[in-house]
């Protein structure tokens, strides 16, 4: 990483912690969190999604689970000065990738389509279970937490650091993987399973590690969540929607970029609550959804960030061929490198 990207990241992660603390109204607050929610949401499914190769339309079954073991831990313990929560992200996170190991084990014994109409169906499996199991969910009356005792004019900044650091544990994670052996064996399962497991790769392996990874990441966001609206119900814990709206902004940021699921995040999730706030209980946004997936097809199948960087190359060689008279000119070898 060159100094001037350091320099440049250091000053966007700087900017997104002083968001935080700014004086903003709780309206806008809420669609910062939900912005950073989604955004590392994103950023974790694109290691199934995006380096891997797998679709997986069933995140928010994990999601879910992440919320309601927040939910069940607390509730009949005390939540303390109101920090306490925030302290057992990592033992939800561990818990929830040791329970995904037998199921993705399971589930990508598939590929393709099969594979999104395995998770999808896991899904709706862990929301019938939130229904039915009334002993520990509550069922549909749904279950909630303890209010923390935090200062209302910034009741907000808690959740919002936790669902930051969230995002950038993800990135983080991301970042090695997509310079370690890791991503090379990811890559090559994403572009023929049959020739990496040829080669050496591991595959089974290398599939569990992204998909554990992956789901413990949105398990924590999801109890971050749960604790944030207080009370939750397993339609909305478990909502199908969550899966879709990750899908999305994958897609239109970019699969398998380090930037681009926060990218897809950023521009999806503020136009939803738009949307959502001005055509209410209509569902009417939906149709909104639909629009973007029909433009990513048509225009921008790659992703902004790889057709932005597929077009920077074009005009870079175009440059280069003028300057050397019409003839073809190699770029050099530091520019082919990732």
């Amino acid at each position: 990483m060159t100094v001037v990207r350091r320099a440049g990241l250091a000053l966007l992660l700087t900017a997104a912690v002083l968001v935080g603390f700014v004086g903003v109204t709780h309206w806008i607050m809420n669609i910062f969190i939900f912005t950073v929610m989604y955004a590392g949401l994103a950023t974790g499914w694109n290691l199934v999604g995006g380096f891997a190769g797998y679709t997986s339309l069933g995140h928010a079954a994990f999601f879910g689970i992440g919320a309601y073991a927040m939910d069940v831990t607390f509730e009949h313990h005390s939540i303390g000065a109101g920090y306490v929560p925030f302290a057992i992200l990592p033992f939800i996170g561990i818990g929830v990738a040791a329970l995904s190991i037998p199921l993705g084990w399971i589930a990508m014994r598939t590929r393709a389509a099969t594979f999104a109409i395995v998770t999808i169906t896991l899904l709706f499996v862990v929301q019938t279970l939130a229904f039915n199991l009334k002993s520990i969910t509550h069922g549909s009356q749904g279950m909630g937490i303890t209010p923390p005792p935090f200062a209302l004019h910034t009741y907000e900044r808690p959740f919002y650091v936790a669902m930051l650091a969230m995002l950038v544990l993800a990135l983080l994670i991301t970042w090695y993987v997509q310079r370690s052996k890791l991503g090379l064996a990811l890559a090559a399962i994403r572009d023929d399973e049959d020739k990496a497991h040829g080669v050496g790769v591991h595959v089974t392996a290398v599939k569990l590690i992204a998909f554990s990874t992956s789901v413990a990441i949105a398990s924590m966001i999801g109890a971050v969540w749960a604790y944030y609206v207080l009370f939750i119900y397993p339609q909305f814990a478990v909502d199908p929607l969550i899966s879709i709206g990750i899908v999305l902004m994958v897609f239109l940021g970019g699969k398998g970029t380090l930037w681009g699921p926060a990218l897809g995040a950023l521009i999806v999730v503020p136009a939803q609550q738009y949307f959502a706030y001005e055509l209410g209980a209509s569902k009417l946004y939906l149709i909104a959804y639909a629009g973007l997936f029909l433009v990513i097809m048509l225009f921008l199948p790659q992703g902004i960030i790889p057709s932005l960087a597929s077009w920077a190359d074009r005009n870079r060689h175009r440059r280069a061929r003028t300057l050397s008279g019409g003839q073809l000119v190699s770029p050099p070898l530091h520019e082919l490198l990732p």
